[in-house]
């Protein structure tokens, strides 16, 4: 009986290992269909799955191209930052530990917290922009799982506020927004690239896989500008500005045969690194270009110009001022004291509106306004800045005596201070109107005939006395330099008519008079204190800047007073 029960329990015991050993070979024979199927079927699902949580696909920044001056120096350019980036599916598993990443961040919690959880379905969120390298590692050590980093470029100045009206600024994905930034933003722009990355389940990046399309720099922007003589403009025109308790001020300087601008400053000013000062558009307007302003006796020259071309006058011929006034239509317009007969070179170095109305109102209105707009009066200068003035300059079929008498002394028009330095650039370039550029020789040489050079060199010798002892700009002279220019101080327009209290005050000069190398433009605003007139007040900038512009171009002077010469016969003599 036992040995039957023994050979039943043996039958059963073999029985069980038979089926224990067809299971593991059916799950063997399964497991291994499974995996040539996983290989040969799904192979490109699961691939691509794989990819999904372990390649990523990354842009690559450009370098955005650097503005320099004409010399090589550096007014803009980008520097590597970081910005951190969080893929909130990734990072659900660690809000436990966001108060680490905002204290590292120097993030509020709270909003922190609202930026990741309110963009669950996004794989894309910024935490973070243009960290230094440094502290954009130190987010990385903490190892947050869908915390990544990426490589970005922030602008910086060098010169700050001193060339912040001209360069501009970029916004904060470095897409220029003002000045040369927003103007010449095509060419400075970059291309960015793409590339496949692998990184490991902490997203830390192993290897590149795959590079998409490679980054493409920006180009370098040289520029016009002379950093030396725009340090020098901008200390000057400070200087102005804060002693005379001003409202503001500009400065201009140009190449008037080439159209170079070589300066160009404001004040107030603004620093373009400074991002929080962007906001205030009245900081960082640029006033040279888009500020438009009755110029008052800096725009005599053109009316005699005017006279000159139409034949009505020569650069010899004289006006009767007496007695001291002139009465048109209701309108009287007066001088301080009867000057009585004066040659043209007089009513501009004595600053006569009596004689300058006499002078327009002997021209044909037609005449008059076809040179004074050939000079570039109400008329973009085509520099490409962006929000250009193109100033105001009514056709002359809209004049009436009253108003063609009162633009013979600058009112009733307007003009930008570029463009009163673009027309002084005509007189000092024997009658071209320069084309202007804001770049490095970007058009040396171009330029329009618009009044015969016989009649620039008249006008050219008038300005010269208007700067002598004699004249109203006396304060203008520069030492061993000869200098031409004229003074100009306009009321300023507002409610009820033209304010005795507020009043602009420019020079427009040229240096030196033999052989013009620059034209310098000054205006201050509202100056605040007893002198206002343009002789007292822009004057002495313009001859603070045009000393210093001219010793730092090395122009030779040519003015210098010969020292007395003694001859000696012989040595026995001398001894």
């Amino acid at each position: 009986m036992r040995a039957k029960q023994r050979q039943v329990s043996y039958a059963r015991s073999r029985w069980r290992s038979m089926l224990l050993l067809l299971t593991i070979g059916a799950a063997a024979i399964a497991l291994e269909a499974r995996v040539l199927y996983v290989q040969l079927v799904e192979h490109d699902f699961l691939q691509a799955q794989g990819d999904d949580r372990h390649i990523r696909t990354v842009q690559m920044a450009a370098h955005r191209g650097p503005i320099v001056d004409r010399r090589g120096e550096l007014l803009a350019v980008s520097t590597p930052v970081d910005s951190i980036w969080a893929n909130p599916q990734e990072f659900r598993p660690a809000l436990n530990r966001i108060t680490e990443l905002a204290a590292v961040l120097d993030l509020n919690v709270d909003a922190l917290t609202r930026r990741i959880t309110s963009n669950t379905s996004r794989e894309f969120v910024y935490l973070s922009r243009h960290l230094s390298p440094s502290d954009a590692a130190a987010v990385l050590e903490l190892q947050l799982p869908g915390v990544y980093s990426q490589r970005e470029y922030r602008r910086y100045y060098p010169a700050g506020e001193v060339a912040g009206h001209v360069v501009g600024f970029t916004d904060i994905d470095d897409i220029g927004q003002e000045g040369l930034e927003l103007a010449f933003d095509y060419w400075m722009r970059g291309e960015t690239g793409s590339k496949r990355v692998l990184r490991d389940r902490l997203g830390r990046l192993i290897g590149d896989v795959d590079l998409i399309r490679a980054p493409r720099d920006g180009s370098t922007l040289r520029t016009s500008i002379d950093l030396r003589l725009q340090y020098h403009a901008y200390r000057e025109l400070k200087r102005a500005v804060t002693e005379n308790a001003a409202r503001s001020g500009s400065v201009v300087i140009l190449d008037p045969h080439t159209g170079e601008v070589l300066a160009m400053v404001n004040q107030p000013t603004f620093n373009p690194n400074d991002r929080g000062q962007r906001v205030d558009a009245e900081a960082y307007r640029n006033r040279v270009v888009t500020d438009i302003l009755e110029p008052g006796s800096a725009f005599k020259p053109f009316v005699i110009a005017a006279a000159l071309e139409a034949g009505v006058y020569q650069p010899d011929s004289s006006v009767d001022t007496s007695p001291g006034f002139v009465q048109v239509g209701n309108e009287t317009f007066d001088d301080p004291r009867n000057l009585g007969r004066i040659t043209l070179t007089t009513l501009l170095a004595r600053s006569s509106n009596v004689g300058a109305v006499k002078l327009a109102l002997d021209l044909d209105p037609r005449d008059m306004w076809s040179t004074l707009s050939a000079f570039g009066i109400g008329r973009l200068t085509d520099v490409g800045f962006p929000g250009e003035s193109a100033g105001v300059l009514n056709d002359a079929e809209y004049w009436r005596p009253v108003g063609q008498a009162t633009h013979a002394f600058g009112y009733g028009l307007s003009v930008t201070p570029l463009q009163l330095a673009r027309a002084y650039a005509a007189i000092a370039a024997d009658g071209v109107l320069p084309a202007l550029t804001l770049l490095a020789d970007g058009n040396a040489g171009g330029g329009e005939q618009i009044v015969t050079p016989q009649n620039a060199q008249a006008i050219l010798k008038m300005l010269e006395v208007v700067v002598s002892p004699e004249g109203s700009g006396f304060r203008a002279d520069v030492e061993n330099y000869r200098i031409a220019g004229k003074t100009g101080t306009a009321r300023k327009s507002g409610v009820g008519g033209y304010s005795d209290e507020r009043h602009t005050s420019v020079f427009a000069g040229i240096a030196p008079a033999s052989d013009p190398q620059l034209v310098i433009v000054v205006i201050i605003d509202e100056p605040q204190g007893a002198a206002y007139y343009g002789g007292d007040v822009a004057a002495p900038v313009f001859s603070r800047i045009a000393n210093g512009a001219l010793r730092t171009l090395a122009v030779q002077p040519d003015a210098l007073e010969q020292a007395p010469v003694t001859i000696f016969a012989n040595a026995e003599a001398h001894r």
